[in-house]
């Protein structure tokens, strides 16, 4: 229970920093902080955390994770449901307070997009279905594959959350006008229930691309990377 616990709460506070800060803070009058401040924020998110309670459950905070980490055989299968409905649940309760606090608003009217992911009209940018499907698949790879190499037992100790966190800033400096960036289904998941609409007819490919992203990457990892294979 104990990792279950420190699951819910580092996915609750990767959506409620990351997500927060992308509705709350990017486009503030005058002193917006922008895709790169909400890109740090998300790292900013994964690598406290990890810090906080990656001692108890290793520090997934994300459904894409620990698939990744069970084909690359660093996880067992028994634990997998267990890890993604924390995480899920986690999410789900973060955006919830981040409703609360947003509805709270002295000229609210509807909580709009709530950061959540999108392709086609639902994109910043406008990119395709194919477009995004890509993206997310690929980012979740390489993600994945830093997680797998950056906490490998033979990995120097002590910096797989640097390296997680500015990996993660990576990835949303690339992939926010694209998909807003997802590699995290609970991500999705917590944002879509609340926008509601087309973002939750559209949240099958933010499960289906980041998941597949992760399972390449373990076999890369099992069969190529590690000095075992």
């Amino acid at each position: 229970m104990k990792k279950l616990f420190a699951e819910f709460f580092g996915t609750f506070w990767l959506v409620f920093g990351g997500c927060g800060s992308a509705i709350f803070a990017a486009a503030f009058p005058e002193l917006g902080i922008g895709f790169v401040g909400v890109a740090l924020a998300f790292g900013l998110t994964v690598l406290t955390m990890a810090y906080a309670v990656g001692h108890i459950s290793g520090a997934h905070f994300n459904p894409a994770v620990s698939i990744g980490l069970w084909a690359g055989g660093m996880f067992p299968a028994k634990d997998l449901l267990g890890y993604i409905v924390a995480q899920v649940i986690g999410g789900i309760a973060a955006a919830g307070l981040l409703f609360l606090i947003i509805s709270g608003k002295s000229d609210f009217v509807d909580i709009g997009s709530f950061a959540a992911n999108g392709y086609g009209e639902l994109s910043p940018g406008g990119y395709s279905m194919t477009s995004v499907l890509i993206t997310e698949f690929t980012l979740t790879l390489f993600f994945l594959l830093i997680i797998l190499g950056s906490t490998y037992p033979k990995a120097p100790a002590g910096f797989a959350g640097i390296a997680i966190g500015l990996a993660l800033t990576l990835i949303h400096l690339i992939s926010i006008p694209i998909s807003n960036t997802s590699v995290n289904p609970a991500r999705s998941t917590s944002q879509a229930l609340f926008a509601g609409g087309e973002f939750t007819s559209q949240l099958w490919l933010f499960w289906i691309a980041p998941i597949a992203g992760a399972l390449v990457a373990g076999l890369i990892h099992k069969t190529m990377l590690n000095k075992e294979s």
